[in-house]
């Protein structure tokens, strides 16, 4: 009886541990695709910056132009 305890224990325990490594992996999935969008979100952002400081260099050139 001790045995058949031991048993169904051990395959309680390692199904546990099979149920702790697929969220683990799950997680690290959603994580990588966060990771992935806030680059995305990121790069995006800067283009921004880049295209505004371009148009200000732009309108600081015409302006000087125009001042000569």
């Amino acid at each position: 009886m001790k045995t058949f305890l031991a048993i169904i224990a051990a395959v309680a325990l390692a199904g546990c541990g099979v149920e702790t490594a697929t969220t683990a992996a799950t997680a690290a999935s959603i994580k990588k695709q966060e990771l992935e969008q806030g680059q995305k979100t990121m790069q995006r952002a800067q283009e921004k910056i880049d295209a505004a400081v371009g148009q200000m260099q732009q309108r600081a050139g015409s302006a000087a132009d125009d001042s000569k």
